[in-house]
């Protein structure tokens, strides 16, 4: 009769599945540095609270009602009621 080999016998890097379990935290280390590449590539500008005023003011300006749609929906979200248009 012909000896087996065990699977106790093969070295660690011979399994298929180490390699599928270290991929995945590795991939995501990968990952990780490509996000900070690119967040130190292209940072976010700096607004003052003056622009958000002016932009906010004005946004204002060609609503109608201001935040009126955005209340209505967020009251609609919350109890489910439906507006009822003007």
């Amino acid at each position: 009769m012909p000896k087996q080999k065990s699977a106790e016998s093969k070295p660690w890097w011979q399994f298929g599945h180490v390699w599928m379990v270290i991929s995945g935290p590795a991939i995501v280390v990968a990952a990780g540095f490509v996000t900070l590449y690119l967040a130190l590539q292209s940072p976010n500008e700096i607004v003052s609270d003056q622009e958000i005023e002016v932009a906010g003011s004005s946004a204002q300006k060609e609503i109608p009602g201001g935040m009126a749609p955005a209340m209505q929906a967020r009251n609609h979200a919350a109890t489910g009621v439906v507006p009822v248009s003007k």
